[in-house]
């Protein structure tokens, strides 16, 4: 599925700043969304935020969890650092997530699938 490709708020250079706390193939993932408008492009974005976030090491790179594996149960994200994921994933694609919209997320699927959502319709957040 293609979306739009709209500019995100914020400058260019605002954009970068955030970026480069992600790895570089998080950095090139989400020029290839921005570019490309592919949601599927955001999966090393996602998993990039999250192990920035992620309260306790997983033996296991997060891309290769089941999509099933729930984030505070199984990866012991707190609501903490929940609301940190949120506020870096607001900033870096210009979008609003609400305290409604969040709770539902419970998987690492959830999230996904909440994000490309999210990007895909900006205009409705």
């Amino acid at each position: 599925m293609k979306t739009s490709t709209a500019p995100l708020p914020g400058t260019a250079s605002d954009r970068e700043e955030i970026l480069r706390h992600l790895p570089e193939v998080a950095r090139a993932a989400f020029h290839r969304f921005k570019s490309g408008g592919d949601p599927a492009a955001l999966d090393p974005v996602v998993f990039a935020i999250l192990a920035d976030f992620i309260p306790s090491d997983s033996a296991v790179p997060l891309a290769e969890l089941p999509g099933n594996t729930r984030l505070i149960d199984d990866l012991g994200f707190d609501s903490l650092a929940i609301t940190e994921v949120v506020f870096f994933t607001e900033d870096l694609f210009g979008i609003t997530i609400t305290n409604e919209e969040i709770i539902r997320v419970r998987s690492l699927d959830d999230l996904r699938d909440f994000i490309r959502g999210k990007v895909a319709a900006p205009a409705q957040h």
